[in-house]
């Protein structure tokens, strides 16, 4: 009976500490370098099969150095990443939550940590239904005391989706922006009433603050559902994004100024960036925001890799054409979007430049400055005035297709696909 009431006590404590979590955000100041991926492939977006063998590797530190018990648990959430109305016991097979048992103190690196790393999920604890969720990961088995959070998506493709990225029919915008076009083939789904039954969102780069949802079929042809208006799905083409290799802290590559190795963190000030709206497109090997933790100069940098503050700074030509809007630095290191407050850049009026400095591991990192402004309560995001947008530019698309019978409580993920305009497409 004791058992069966403590149970019964952390499931309700699970399901009322979830509506005030973000996610993608990390509420503990000495979590850092925060991976999560599928299983071998650190540029990979944490997307999974339903009832698959796939698995995700966590990895993550705690600059705080002592070894602490860090718990998990998932949020089943809808289309708009909100908590559903359902029990863990609905969509999680075995236990509620689990233990991260797998740690280790750094070693060699200067800055001292712990490791923590796990693959997921654990046959203990197994979302069992397809659809959006949210990786809680706490201490002492408190979700009080949340560490981070992050997503995860768990596709059951029922449903094909065929994509193709084109050029904007609009003169205006013919060279700057990019197109998804994609069709559904819903014969496996029964759906009555498109606008109510099913939701598609398309994220460039696995970017969610720039996401278009609530997209409405264009032509509905038998089984058919065709998505090709002309103002929806079309997205700025921004620049190839720029990188640190910040592999070796002993051998400066050329993004970096100098490197103050007598501080503890370390203190790597990088080459100023530079407006890059004016100067010509040139094509490049990228990961798309993506970042990846290694080093040439240990053994393995997950408890070997050092840690620095890493200097950034963006020259503007004009500084006075940001005095209505926000500038952040974004990608991976900042959660893939600009709604980490952490990576507003800060003006510097005495240098006339603007200024940032992140905590990073070594690694290989790859980042791009957006602008930020509010037209009424609409959140203004854009490359133009930082990078520049040019339709030639590498970008992912992925489609994600969610349907909810009238029957369910929740959103099934019942297809996903990404494809880039170098007409590279991988179902997931």
């Amino acid at each position: 009976m004791k058992k069966i009431i403590l149970t019964a006590c952390i499931t309700l404590l699970l399901f009322f500490n979830v509506f005030a979590q973000e996610p993608d955000k990390i509420y503990m100041p000495e979590i850092h370098s925060v991976k999560l991926f599928i299983s071998g492939n650190q540029s990979a977006y944490p997307i999974i099969q339903l009832n698959s063998v796939m698995n995700l590797e966590l990895h993550f530190d705690d600059l705080n150095a002592s070894i602490k018990n860090y718990n998990y648990t998932y949020v089943l959430c809808d289309a708009n990443w909100q908590p559903v109305d359902l029990s863990p016991f609905d969509y999680l097979q075995g236990f509620t939550q689990g233990r991260l048992s797998e740690y280790r103190s750094s070693s060699v690196a200067k800055t001292k940590y712990v490791h923590y790393q796990a693959l997921l999920p654990d046959k203990s604890c197994v979302p069992k239904l397809s659809g959006n969720y949210l990786l809680k990961v706490y201490l002492n088995g408190d979700t009080s005391k949340l560490a981070f959070t992050r997503r995860i998506l768990i596709v059951d493709n029922i449903i094909s989706v065929g994509a193709k990225i084109t050029q904007p029919y609009s003169t205006q915008l013919f060279r700057t922006h990019q197109k998804v076009q994609f069709t559904i083939d819903k014969t496996r789904l029964n759906i009555l009433n498109p606008q109510q039954q099913l939701k598609v969102v398309v994220l460039q780069n696995f970017r969610w603050d720039n996401a278009f949802t609530n997209i409405q079929p264009t032509f509905m042809r038998n089984n058919i559902f065709e998505y090709s208006s002309d103002n929806n799905c079309v997205f700025p083409a921004g620049r190839e994004y720029r990188w640190i290799d910040m592999r070796s802290f002993l051998y400066q590559t050329d993004r970096i100024d100098t490197v103050n190795l007598h501080a503890l963190p370390f203190d790597v000030y990088l080459k100023p960036d530079p407006q890059r709206t004016n100067l010509r497109y040139v094509t490049y090997v990228d990961l798309n925001g993506a970042y990846e933790i290694s080093a040439t100069d240990v053994n393995n940098p997950w408890w070997q890799g050092d840690y620095a503050n890493v200097h950034f700074t963006f020259v503007s030509q004009n500084p006075d054409a940001f005095a209505n809007k926000q500038l952040y630095l974004i990608g991976e290191l900042a959660t893939g979007n600009c709604d980490n407050s952490e990576c507003l850049m800060d003006y510097n009026p005495d240098k006339k430049v603007f200024e940032k400095t992140l905590l990073l591991k070594q690694g290989y990192y790859y980042y791009t400055y957006i602008t930020k402004s509010m037209n009424g309560n609409t959140a203004v995001i854009e490359t133009q005035d930082t990078e520049g947008n040019f339709s030639e530019t590498e970008n992912s698309y992925t489609i994600l297709v969610y349907y909810r019978s009238f029957s369910d409580r929740s959103d099934e993920l019942v297809g996903a696909t990404t494809i880039d305009n170098r007409n590279i497409i991988s179902g997931h």
